[in-house]
């Protein structure tokens, strides 16, 4: 006997957010909802998720909790408190700031920029520490790139003799003998 029985819609819905869903704790629990319409008990999902079998009861428990809701947000996560994300704002606009001129306007001899340089930049302009991840952050979300240009030797051309002037040289070395 199942231990939760889905309508039609709801199975067709959680099985749309356990195909493309980008959130991986929806992805388990619709995945966890439809196996155990299908039958299977709490401990084989539970092996299957690599969860325990309270969470499997829990999310069982949190779906049937919810009746008057729609599918979909029987399953997300309820919005929670958390610290707003205000310095990563300030990060972003002190790069944006830092990236419109040159390296060398700080004084860096460098003609691009680093990280750990816009690392020391952001900090003295905000004035708090600001971290190597912060910044990268910020970078992405600037759609910029942040790696460092690889150097690499210069490649000779296959006719670099004869723009040396030396197969001349050996040629008329050759004719001399």
């Amino acid at each position: 006997m199942a231990l939760i029985k889905l309508r039609p819609r709801q199975r067709a819905t959680l099985e749309q957010v356990a195909r493309n869903s980008s959130k991986g704790r929806e992805v388990r629990r619709a995945q966890a909802l439809l196996w155990l319409d299908q039958d299977e008990t709490i401990q084989q999902v539970a092996d299957r998720l690599g969860l325990s079998r309270q969470a499997v009861y829990d999310i069982r428990e949190r779906y049937l909790s919810r009746t008057g809701e729609p599918t979909r947000s029987r399953i997300q996560d309820r919005p929670h408190s958390g610290r707003p994300a205000s310095k990563r704002a300030r990060v972003v606009q002190a790069v944006q700031e830092l990236l419109a001129h040159k390296p060398q306007d700080y004084g860096y001899r460098s003609p691009f920029w680093t990280v750990p340089m816009l690392v020391a930049q952001a900090s003295q302009r905000l004035g708090e520490a600001v971290g190597h991840d912060t910044v990268r952050r910020a970078l992405r979300l600037l759609r910029r790139r942040y790696k460092r240009p690889r150097y690499v030797l210069s490649r000779r051309s296959a006719t670099w003799r004869q723009a040396k002037g030396g197969l001349n040289v050996a040629s008329k070395a050759e004719n001399e003998r």
